[in-house]
């Protein structure tokens, strides 16, 4: 089971990629969290302290390990080929709701030099964990559109892109959907996050009636999850969350249609 949640910043992605995986590891499954954002936070929504999630070193800024897998003796030329099994036993963590988490982070092109050897990085643990591993896994992608010209979710099983009802939000949802279709991407679908009432739901559903986009799940809004996220806690356990309850009952979904 390899997921990747994707769409436009603030749409919620993060906590239904977190709610996806713990849902996952709920069951038995053992379950890995990726968290690809630019502006990482899935550790917090898993229950890592704010102080345990600072210390976290994204993979992508990890100098001395992208330079110990890439660097060669010649000046400006690095390995493609290396292991990476071994990073996901040294920077993977442990959180309090059962999931462990990796944090990818992302390459930043502007001012930061050659980026070539911590893509490479990138791309071989990306690929290890999504191809050749057996764990469930749950990637929480950038923000946005970007990601997919940079093939970030290439071999998952299923691509969530989460979208409230505005507009903005459902135009990207689309865009990344037409991207991932050209890619050659399936099993690409539409989950509705916030939704407030049925004139918010009926937007939705009319967007993706008109757009060709198939919608798998609509989660409701939940005041419960704003507080807890305005006290700096995580919802995931909240048995009486609507929004909660929608998720585990999405992850059930995508449980059942797994590919074989």
């Amino acid at each position: 089971m390899k997921i990747a949640v994707s769409g436009k910043g603030g749409v919620g992605k993060t906590l239904i990629a977190a709610g996806l995986a713990c849902s996952f590891a709920d069951k038995g499954l053992k379950t890995v969290a990726i968290d690809a954002d630019s502006s990482p936070n899935l550790a917090l929504t898993l229950g890592i302290t704010p102080e345990k999630a600072r210390e976290i070193l994204p993979i992508s800024e990890n100098k001395e390990l992208i330079e110990s897998k890439t660097t060669t003796e010649y000046p400006g030329i690095y390995r493609l080929s290396f292991t990476v099994d071994d990073i996901v036993r040294k920077y993977s963590f442990s959180t309090p709701l059962g999931v462990d988490i990796i944090v990818m982070g992302t390459v930043k092109s502007v001012g930061s030099g050659c980026t070539c050897p911590a893509n490479a990085v990138l791309r071989a643990l990306l690929r290890h964990l999504i191809v050749e591993r057996n764990e469930a896994v749950v990637l929480d992608m950038e923000a946005g559109v970007e990601h997919m010209g940079r093939g970030t979710a290439r071999n998952v099983d299923k691509l969530l892109t989460i979208a409230d009802a505005n507009m903005k939000a459902l135009e990207v949802a689309k865009h990344i959907q037409e991207l991932a279709t050209n890619a050659g991407m399936k099993e690409v679908f539409l989950v509705g996050n916030k939704v407030g009432g049925d004139v918010q739901k009926e937007a939705i559903k009319n967007f993706a009636e008109q757009n060709g986009l198939r919608i798998l799940a609509l989660v409701p809004f939940d005041q419960n999850v704003a507080e807890s996220e305005m006290r700096g806690e995580t919802p995931i356990k909240n048995k009486k969350s609507k929004a909660m309850q929608a998720i585990q009952k999405l992850s059930e979904e995508l449980t059942l249609t797994r590919n074989p």
